[in-house]
């Protein structure tokens, strides 16, 4: 399917870049490398061949789409959002807002059974779709996690996996719906309209970093989704509805004293069809320590951050808004954009 460009937004530049696409069921040691690669270069590739099977994303894609089906008064009954539950328009919890509705839970089975009663009228088959499809994608988030430890020669190889799969690990999940544009108010060929009021250019979810480990993301064949390598340069993502799409998150990027890229990204309400997504937020436990792994910090490249606990971090994220950069608030010294992604932008730009 061809998606339309989206015209720029002000100064902004669209960049058509071949992202990475990662096929996990080669070579074991060479996919490693190319994860690494992925990593430091964009912070961000797709991977294929995941190993995630085809009914329990299905079950979990018909389930959101029933809710999101809903009359808007029985979606209300499931919100608001605090931070668990039913949101729409308003995205943080500072004035940020977009063209998206969204459901956004726990990966705890608890708490995702307490709120499927408020969501779904068979709640039992909405827990059970949610917990199966939680269950593959932290699988597929843990392999990945280990083969980049295996890549870096860390010492313990469950590092970053471990955080995730502990019991307590703070993950989420977050069901995205995107309506369509309504052709009533817009006409494709009116561009009279100022850009940043184009029907091309609706933020359905705004400039960020994801501020967890790891986010495994799964859409439908809708376009949307876009990464800033760079600033002012945004890198239209293609859709594939058979792969996942993964990018570093805030902790990862602390871990790796900024080696590997947080990688801000948004999503442009930007087509006459819904856009649906599913997120998976791999996150540690509250209480885990977040510090740069020694191996990442010398003489010529000082740790940058200082540690922090998830919590801490987790609590800055909700005192600021959605585009801010949460991790200036952690540094130790004072980290250009040249020295943070130094590596990124020459791999970048050659």
């Amino acid at each position: 399917m061809v998606v339309a460009t989206p015209m720029p937004i002000q100064s902004e530049k669209i960049k058509e870049v071949g992202l990475p696409t990662i096929d996990l069921s080669f070579d074991r040691s060479e996919v490693s490398k190319l994860i690494v690669k992925a990593c430091e270069e964009f912070g961000f590739f797709k991977v294929i061949n995941h190993g995630v099977p085809l009914d329990v994303i299905t079950r979990m894609e018909e389930e959101s789409l029933g809710f999101f089906a809903k009359p808007a008064q029985e979606k209300q009954q499931a919100g608001p959002a605090n931070p668990y539950g039913y949101g729409s328009k308003n995205i943080g919890f500072n004035g940020d807002v977009g063209e998206v509705e969204y459901i956004l839970l726990s990966t705890n089975s608890a708490s995702i059974s307490q709120r499927s009663n408020t969501i779904s009228n068979d709640p039992v088959k909405f827990s059970s779709a949610v917990n199966g499809y939680i269950a593959a994608v932290r699988d597929l988030a843990s392999d990945i996690l280990d083969l980049l430890a295996e890549a870096l020669w860390v010492p313990h190889k469950s590092v970053f996996s471990g955080l995730i799969r502990d019991v307590d690990s703070d993950s989420l999940i977050r069901l995205n719906h995107y309506p369509p544009l309504i052709k009533d108010i817009f006409e494709d060929g009116d561009t009279s309209l100022p850009h940043h009021h184009h029907p091309n250019n609706r933020i359905g979810f705004g400039e960020h970093s994801d501020p967890q480990i790891l986010t495994l993301l799964r859409s439908n064949d809708v376009g949307g989704l876009q990464i800033s390598p760079e600033d002012g340069v945004w890198v239209p993502v293609s859709p594939d509805p058979t792969a996942f799409f993964v990018n570093v998150g805030d902790v990862l990027h602390a871990m790796t004293n900024g080696r590997f890229v947080s990688v801000r990204h948004r999503a442009l309400a930007n087509s006459n069809r819904p856009r649906m997504s599913m997120a998976y937020f791999a996150a540690p436990p509250l209480q885990a320590n977040i510090t740069s792994l020694a191996q990442f910090v010398s003489q010529s490249r000082p740790n940058l951050y200082r540690s922090f606990t998830w919590a801490e971090y987790k609590k800055a994220t909700y005192s600021l808004r959605l585009g801010d950069s949460r991790l200036k608030l952690f540094r130790l010294v004072e980290e250009d954009h040249e020295i943070a992604s130094l590596q990124h932008q020459t791999c970048f730009k050659h």
